[in-house]
């Protein structure tokens, strides 16, 4: 049987079990996964993150996992550097011959790899536009094809203003060619796990719960007592906003298990949101229930994954 995709994507709310699913795939299926969680990048924040180092022990063997632990706890790391990261393991992984596995739930690092988000400030070059004046969207068209010949995205070609700005970008990487970030052509499989809302809930807390017993607090801390400052943690928001807050004296216990619970009840609901609109716009995404057993879970993946 061949392949349909050279990519799988796993997303979803936090604490939906994502972590778990992609790791038993890229065992199964000779792969290797690539976090696209905009905090899992960080060193030391790890429990608060959700590394969940252990998920990726599968049958005894570590499956490899990119773009964890990369920069330091501190530094305000962004999705351009993640689309720039994840093209250079991208390659490395399927240079390779493995199969690359997407895992999180930060929306925009996802689109931002999938939808190959152009994150360079361009600016508008008013000469060209000028030149540009008065041609058809189809002439546009032709002209865009001659700067990129492996256009794909038909949404730059809309409109005479898509097609005009996408003219400006394309000419503007071609005079700058040392800051394009361009991505390969990824044909990913993606797969979300859900679970209700009110199941959603209860695993938000039950996790949390968890966490503040693992030693939560502890990590936060010890990131505080390495000499990172207070805002520079709260700017990482939920789990180490509160625990900083309560830590430095702001928040009690108590208020900071409430608060921090409701944000992350938010937090989970703005990334179906983010997921849903993302299917509005066309992004096909297989949905699977949180509850189906894994074994399940991986046979309904393959099943998708191969043509008959």
């Amino acid at each position: 049987m061949q392949i349909k995709y050279n990519t799988i994507t796993i997303l979803g709310a936090t604490a939906s079990g994502k972590t778990g699913l992609a790791a038993q795939l890229a065992a199964r299926l000779n792969g290797e996964v690539i976090s696209a969680d905009s905090r899992q990048v960080y060193r030391g924040m790890d429990i608060g993150t959700g590394k969940d180092y252990g998920d990726y022990i599968v049958d005894g063997k570590e499956i490899p996992c990119h773009l964890v632990d990369i920069v330091d706890a501190g530094y305000q790391y962004n999705v351009f550097e993640y689309q720039r990261d994840f093209l250079k393991v991208f390659e490395d992984i399927t240079s390779r011959g493995k199969l690359p596995v997407i895992c999180g739930g930060s929306g925009m690092y996802i689109e931002a790899v999938l939808k190959d988000y152009k994150l360079i400030q361009v600016p508008h070059n008013e000469k060209l536009r000028e030149e540009l004046s008065g041609k058809t969207l189809q002439e546009l068209s032709e002209i865009l094809k001659g700067l990129r010949a492996d256009l794909h995205n038909i949404t730059d070609i809309e409109n005479e203003k898509r097609a005009l700005r996408a003219i400006e970008i394309e000419a503007y990487y071609k005079e700058n060619p040392e800051i394009d970030v361009r991505m390969p052509e990824i044909n990913s499989l993606n797969i979300g796990v859900k679970f209700d809302r009110l199941s959603r809930r209860r695993r938000i807390t039950a996790r949390l719960e968890q966490r503040l017993k693992e030693g939560m607090l502890d990590e936060v801390q010890k990131l505080l007592g390495s000499g990172i400052k207070p805002e520079a943690l709260i700017y990482y928001g939920l789990e180490y906003k509160y625990l900083t807050q309560h830590l430095t004296g702001e928040i009690t216990y108590k208020e900071m298990f409430e608060k921090l619970n409701t944000a992350i009840h938010r937090f989970a609901k703005r990334q179906m949101t983010w997921f849903r609109r993302m299917e509005r716009q066309g992004t096909v995404i297989h949905w699977l229930d949180g509850y189906m057993p894994m074994e399940e879970k991986l046979e309904r993946v393959t099943g998708l994954l191969y043509k008959d």
